[in-house]
């Protein structure tokens, strides 16, 4: 939900108006589907990267409105924490060398960032959550101050209409509870856009949802909460758990949550907007003045604002958008499963990996979603986000299969295939998808590396934790800045 808003509170009024309003916007989107001119003749991507702010201690920094004041890029937005920022880059066609040119914008921008933000003794990093965070942190008074966020805060909250509990059992367990939605603000993702043509949404959507267990076991960067060792990717436990709006009773009704991994495989884009209005109440019900039928009617494109606005409040591990470009519509699968970081050219392996998958396993003459049942889908997610590379999945015709044997044997083929499908160079191919072959064989995403570090400190260099994950931190920021992939990184 990357909109401004200037409520700070809404009416019985407000709310059946704006649930009219959505409905009437799906019935156009309908209307749209059917006989609209898409744009989707050259698929672009896109990248977002939430950031994390850090001191010269290794602690969160409180900063990012001055920071951003000072790098004065549009390019750069505020997030939901004070210690947090979002890093857009410019859509682009991969074909060719634009993994290479993503390389160079995203490295150049976060080294002219760095560059301000050392001026306020602060340091970006690339993590999936900041090790260092702690509950004094994570509070309603450490928001951005962007009203948009204490809205949605206050919104969220009172839908529960108690504290929200988390409970996380990993490793090690995390049980506390928490007022507000900061929590949230730990999870630092990175984001992939990838424009798709109305008849073939479905198919990449559901290629995505089939392969986002595989994206967080190789991806995983989040090991550490609170202190504690929790899952690979804890980002996903607790984005899951830190914005659900349902108090016990209603978990038990079996009402769906908001960050929802889905219940079924899709046909069109439309069943998953329609599921959004049918399942979940609005939270944000802010009425915009245009009527999308009197400008279907005139010719014109519909912003559909409020129907984009809902779904921005629904938040699916595979999102879909409808949005406008230069005057014309076009839709968007949004993956957002993975986190920030280890360093930018992990990143865009992580975005070759998936955008390669994605392509191949959509245009597959037999689908994967026709194989795998969406329950095992959403096992094998969850399982991934626990036990990261030691994970075993579920896959078709392999039965029970380690997560690094599935990738090695079978993904990474079928994302070369994609790939070159895009026009990506073969160099280029080769060498993003090399590192994913070489987290595989070696068995070090981020969060081995982050867990073997802590390990190694607390036991050759006799740290507490706390210290250990300070001295851990400081050494990934090190390494981060070097741009070498992390199953290249020592553990010392």
């Amino acid at each position: 939900m990357g909109r401004d808003v200037d409520r700070t509170a809404f009416s019985r009024e407000d709310r059946v108006r704006y649930r009219q309003k959505v409905r009437r916007c799906l019935d156009v989107f309908a209307l749209m589907l059917d006989d609209f001119g898409f744009d989707a003749d050259r698929p672009m991507t896109g990248l977002e990267i939430e950031l994390n702010l850090m001191d010269p201690a290794a602690e969160p920094a409180m900063r990012n409105e001055e920071i951003l004041a000072a790098i004065a890029d549009p390019l750069f937005q505020t997030e939901l924490g004070q210690f947090n920022l979002e890093l857009n880059a410019n859509p682009r066609l991969i074909s060719g060398g634009g993994f290479a040119d993503y390389e160079r914008d995203l490295s150049g921008s976060l080294s002219r960032a760095n560059e301000w933000a050392a001026r306020s003794d602060t340091r970006i990093v690339l993590v999936g959550i900041l090790p260092t965070l702690n509950e004094r942190h994570l509070v309603a008074d450490n928001l951005s101050t962007n009203e948009r966020y204490r809205v949605l805060n206050d919104q969220i909250v009172g839908a529960r209409g108690e504290d929200i509990e988390l409970d996380i059992r990993g490793v090690e367990r995390l049980r506390t509870y928490t007022d507000s939605i900061a929590p949230e603000a730990a999870c630092t993702s990175l984001q992939f856009h990838l424009q798709v043509a109305p008849d073939s949404f479905a198919d990449y959507w559901n290629a995505s949802q089939a392969i986002a267990a595989a994206q967080v076991a190789v991806g995983a960067n989040s090991p550490f909460l609170y202190g504690r060792q929790l899952w690979a990717e804890t980002r996903i436990a607790l984005f899951e758990q830190a914005t659900d709006t349902r108090p016990d009773e209603l978990k038990a009704q079996g009402v769906r949550p908001r960050v929802w991994f889905g219940e079924r495989w899709i046909t069109s884009i439309f069943d998953l907007f329609e599921e959004n209005v049918r399942y979940f109440p609005p939270l944000l019900p802010i009425c915009e003045s245009e009527d999308p039928v009197e400008v279907l009617h005139a010719g014109g494109v519909p912003e559909l604002a409020e129907l984009r606005l809902h779904n921005g409040t629904v938040y699916r591990w595979n999102r879909p958008v409808y949005d406008i470009m230069d005057g014309r519509p076009h839709l968007r699968v949004e993956n957002r499963v993975l986190p920030a970081g280890p360093t930018v050219v992990d990143m865009l392996a992580n975005a070759a990996f998936y955008f390669g998958l994605a392509r191949g396993l959509a245009e597959a003459d037999r689908p994967i979603w026709s194989q795998l049942t969406f329950s095992s889908a959403e096992e094998n997610f969850h399982a991934a986000a626990r036990r990261g590379m030691d994970a075993v999945l579920h896959w078709p015709r392999l039965g029970e299969v380690p997560v690094t044997t599935l990738v090695l044997d079978v993904l990474l083929p079928i994302a070369a295939a994609g790939l070159d499908g895009f026009g990506v160079s073969p160099a280029e191919r080769d060498r993003l998808l090399g590192i994913i072959e070489q987290r595989c064989r070696i068995g070090r995403n981020g969060a081995v590396w982050q867990t073997a570090t802590v390990w190694a400190a607390e036991r050759h260099r006799s740290l507490d934790r706390r210290a250990a994950l300070h001295y851990m931190l400081q050494r990934y920021a090190e390494l981060q800045g070097t741009n070498e992939p992390v199953h290249t990184w020592p553990i010392d």
